[in-house]
């Protein structure tokens, strides 16, 4: 069984304490579904933070980003995600936007965003990893459990799928 035979209707049906993000997020990626632990970083307009955790390793892990749900700039864009793919992680959600959305689809790796911006960031070194974000209306710690798929994401403290 692959660790993507799941629906977010049917995680939410048997756990309905979990959190679920207000449907303003998109899909980008070229994968349906994430699932991971979460990994947190806040940023506004300034994706570096970002592009140094996606060149880490990601095995099991979802990249939550704090974009402050900023429409100005785009916080990921095809050369930020493919190091993601090459380093394993399951999915980005991306509170703001992302660029390249033709090769986001193209990529084995789940985005989800609000939409997207031809207009990449100035780097400067900002941003804060591993803190509480607010994103889509939720609290997302650090260690929380994501997953996404077509229907929403939705957010547990715990793990929902047994194995």
């Amino acid at each position: 069984m692959s660790r993507h035979d799941f629906t977010v209707c049917d995680l939410l049906d048997a756990h309905e304490d979990a959190a679920v993000f207000e449907p303003a997020l998109r899909s980008f990626g070229g994968r349906a579904k994430l699932r991971g632990v979460a990994v947190t970083v806040a940023c506004h307009e300034d994706n570096s933070r970002v592009k140094e955790l996606l060149a880490t390793d990601g095995r099991g892990k979802v990249l939550v980003v704090d974009g402050g749900g900023s429409l100005r700039r785009a916080l990921l864009g095809d050369l930020i995600a493919k190091s993601a793919v090459a380093h394993g992680w399951d999915g980005v959600i991306v509170d703001g936007c992302v660029r390249d959305a033709a090769v986001l689809a193209t990529l084995d790796l789940a985005v989800f965003a609000r939409a997207t911006n031809p207009r990449k960031t100035e780097r400067r070194g900002v941003g804060q990893v591993d803190v509480p974000v607010r994103v889509f209306g939720v609290d997302v710690r650090p260690g929380a459990y994501v997953y996404g798929d077509a229907d929403g994401v939705i957010v547990a403290g715990a793990e929902l799928i047994p194995g």
